[in-house]
């Protein structure tokens, strides 16, 4: 069942408002930012309660000057992540745009490849400006390699979806954390909004989308889609505990390092913070049974 098939009105009017929108809110990101020489060293560049150790016992034993450290190549990871995730998202939606079924949609997409382009644009350069580097993709996450194209479709604008809430969450806090850089904050604010835009319809295409599952498939078959999408959020949570960023950061052991910290605790109050919001909306229309995640291992 293609989407068009299940389109509504409020989902029509929601595409028009969000393409004016972004019409409205356009900008020209080569122009917008003016890239610093270099950012302060002895400032973090990650509030600190989004950085990987934050809470952890293993986290406290580090110094004032490596916590500061560390907070530079975790937000090069983040940024990198970003770069890979859109990369990943883009040739998804490349590959339905004016395929028959996504008709309606179709002009948001073109709004939304052109916006995620400039985001991957941004974040890249960042990294490779104040980084030197982008930090290697993780290994994927297992694609749906069901034959039934309604569930690929589903899981597809599912993981977009889970993806951008979770990165919004790390934008919403940079963007008002005043002990960071104005272009740390602004890299940070510009994508929160462009995001904000994705998100609304995101969720309203992924309610669409499950709709028509919820008939057609049974309840073993429902719990699998769950299974795996609950399993995306692990593995994305799971991304940002990189071996690399603590090595970079000058911590002896980063793997050991790594087992204490995800292994602590602390870490699940924080992991449930990041997904708080993805959680909510899939277990509010269905597609979750409950909003807990499973174990960041």
């Amino acid at each position: 069942m293609a989407v068009d098939t299940v389109i509504t009105g409020r989902f029509q009017e929601l595409l028009e408002r969000l393409g004016e929108k972004a019409i409205q809110d356009y900008y020209n990101p080569y122009q917008t930012f003016a890239w610093p020489e270099s950012l302060p060293s002895d400032q973090p560049w990650m509030t600190e309660s989004l950085t990987s150790t934050y809470g952890t016992a293993a986290g406290q034993e580090l110094g004032t000057a490596q916590r500061i450290e560390l907070s530079r190549w975790e937000s090069a990871n983040f940024y990198s992540l970003n770069v890979h995730g859109i990369r990943e998202l883009l040739t998804e939606v490349v590959n339905r745009i004016h395929m028959p079924g996504f008709e309606v949609p179709s002009d948001f997409f073109h709004h939304f490849i052109g916006e995620e382009n400039e985001h991957m644009w941004f974040f890249a350069e960042f990294c490779r400006r104040y980084a030197g580097k982008i930090y290697p993709s993780p290994s994927p996450f297992k694609a749906e390699t069901s034959g039934d194209m309604d569930v690929q479709n589903f899981l597809v604008f599912s993981r977009i979806l889970l993806f951008e809430e979770l990165v919004d969450h790390y934008n919403l806090t940079m963007a008002d954390d005043e002990s960071l850089h104005e272009t740390i904050r602004q890299v940070n604010r510009i994508h929160h909004r462009d995001e904000s835009r994705h998100i609304a319809f995101g969720r309203e295409l992924v309610s669409l989308l499950y709709q028509p599952l919820r008939q057609k498939l049974d309840e073993g078959q429902l719990r699998e889609l769950e299974s795996y999408l609950k399993r995306y959020i692990t593995s994305s949570l799971n991304s940002f505990y990189n071996p690399q960023v603590y090595k970079d950061a000058g911590i002896p052991d980063p793997l050991r390092f790594r087992r204490r910290v995800m292994e602590d605790p602390a870490r699940r109050e924080h992991e449930r913070k990041a997904a708080r919001k993805p959680l909510a909306f899939f277990h509010r229309i269905g597609v979750f049974r409950d909003e807990e995640i499973p174990l960041v291992a």
